[in-house]
């Protein structure tokens, strides 16, 4: 019986080689894998969310330098008007707003962990300047525009930071992460408003420290800012990561500005991110056009701003976590659903209470003293809006990842690589859409500052006055877009109100 050889077994081909990666990459992340998560991605995703919050406090406080170091300017000689202040306030929030988009790519392109080092590093660029204009009385306002725009280079830290840890985190756990992250940051607004004054001796910290004698000076602040940014780019070096699986390019980013689903929750995040990082930047010159008597008043006759403007930013800082806690238990939607109707409430007794305040009480002591009365009515409910505002960061942004997960499973089946590989992409999706819409939300805080300084309307307790109304409606147009798009019940396999976004 003849017999025939088989045939030849091919050689297995040779493994390929290993690329090379410098500095601090993982390339094994798997973080819906519960034992992989459980024995190695919580303490790594932990250590970078640590460092990643504290980059970011820093970019938020850089970023809103200006909306208190604004208001010392006229007592440092500057002659600004009060329009002229308000836009130095909006427009560091304009240039973070277009900076964001390029920050989320930057992610993907060069590492979580050295775009941290290099956007901690650009910080020195506006403080820098800051310090040497404000020692200089002859500084034209154009300079100090341009100098206030490169405060903005903060605001784009917000988005990279959050895309970044985005990807670390597995999908139950992105809303907490997330909320976290982005209180941290927020905190840096009302750290710098509490601080500042006392950094520059222009005010003591409700009496527990005094303030200084020797006038106030502003680059004290520039000077602290810039050697904490020094810091945050040495601890992003020493104890951050890569993430190999950040992978996307930026032409592949760029498909969700074609989902309808990013167009709206950019919209509600004006409502929500841009209302807070828009009454945090105008509220110390609120207060002070409308509550305080500067000298040659005693001090004591009016409210000093520098005691409250922090309160606002801390209030919505401190409840995005708790946004972002409910909205991974109730469903993001409900959440912002009644974020949205808190700030109509809370902003229609905002402006209840102007309605009793006298116009212009810098003109007279007796009227301030009428208007001292009215301040604890309009902190409270302003605080109540930044509260809501806090809230309902934390509950859109749980939204966006949610939303792309959704779609995802929709058109896949459970445990088949076409459902693995659309989660993978699902997550870069979610990334891309975090930078667009956290970009086109943050042009809000550009908004929000200037409707207070309208140059239509001479007195600017009238501006104000009209500013929230316009504020109101605006709420009760994103409530309704909440209701319509992600709660109201449709029948069809679109209808996001089943899936409990």
């Amino acid at each position: 019986m003849t017999t025939t050889a088989p045939p030849p077994v091919a050689a297995a081909p040779a493994a390929a080689a290993p690329t090379r990666r410098t500095g601090r990459w993982v390339d094994d992340w798997r973080p819906e894998d519960p034992g992989f998560w459980e024995t190695t991605g919580r303490a790594v995703a932990r250590r970078n969310l640590v460092w990643s919050i504290f980059a970011e406090h820093l970019g938020f406080s850089v970023w809103l330098i200006w909306s208190v170091s604004s208001a010392f300017l006229v007592s440092m000689g500057f002659d600004f008007s009060a329009q002229q202040l308000f836009l130095l306030v909006a427009l560091p929030n304009l240039v973070g707003s277009l900076l964001r988009l390029p920050y989320t790519f930057a992610v993907p392109r060069f590492g979580g962990r050295n775009w941290t080092m290099a956007s901690a590093a650009l910080l020195l660029v506006p403080t820098l300047l800051f310090a040497y204009a404000v020692q200089q009385p002859a500084t034209p306002y154009w300079v100090f525009c341009l100098i206030a725009a490169t405060a903005g280079l903060g605001g784009g830290n917000f988005a990279s930071s959050m895309a970044n840890i985005n990807f670390f985190y597995p999908a139950a756990k992105k809303g907490a992460a997330l909320g976290l992250n982005a209180a941290g940051g927020n905190l840096g607004v009302a750290l710098i408003q509490l601080l500042l004054p006392v950094i520059v001796g222009g005010a003591g910290i409700f009496g527990l420290v005094q303030a200084s004698d020797g006038g106030v000076h502003l680059e004290r602040a520039a000077w602290v800012y810039a050697g904490l940014a020094v810091v945050a780019t040495f601890a992003a070096w020493r104890w951050m990561d890569n993430l190999g699986t950040a992978v996307s390019r930026p032409r592949e980013q760029l498909r969700v500005v074609r989902h309808r689903q990013t167009w709206v929750m950019a919209f509600l995040y004006i409502g929500t991110f841009g209302s807070f990082i828009g009454y945090s930047a105008a509220m110390p010159l609120l207060i002070k056009l409308n509550f305080w008597v500067p000298d040659p008043a005693p001090l004591g006759t009016g409210i000093y701003f520098a005691y409250y403007a922090f309160l606002g930013a801390l209030v919505g800082s401190a409840t995005r976590p708790l946004g972002g806690w409910l909205a991974d238990r109730v469903g993001g939607a409900k959440v912002t659903l009644g974020a949205f109707a808190a700030m109509i409430v809370s902003t229609l007794a905002v402006l209840w209470t102007l309605t009793q305040l006298t116009p212009n009480p810098a003109q007279d002591p007796a009227i301030a003293t009428d208007n001292r009365s009215w301040f604890p009515w309009f902190l409270g409910f302003f605080l109540c809006v930044f509260a809501a505002t806090g809230i309902g960061n934390g509950s859109t942004y749980k939204m966006i990842p949610a939303i792309w997960r959704t779609e995802a499973e929709r058109t896949t089946t459970p445990g088949t690589p076409q459902r693995a590989a659309a989660l993978d992409t699902a997550t870069k999706q979610a990334s891309a859409a975090i930078g667009v819409i956290g970009s086109v939300g943050a042009v809000g805080g550009f908004l929000v500052p200037l409707a207070f300084s309208s140059p239509w309307v001479a007195d600017p307790m009238s501006a104000t006055k009209g500013a929230f109304t316009v504020f109101t409606a605006f709420y009760v147009v994103c409530a309704a877009v909440v209701y319509a798009v992600f709660l109201r019940r449709r029948t069809g396999a679109g209808s996001l109100a089943r899936a409990g976004i």
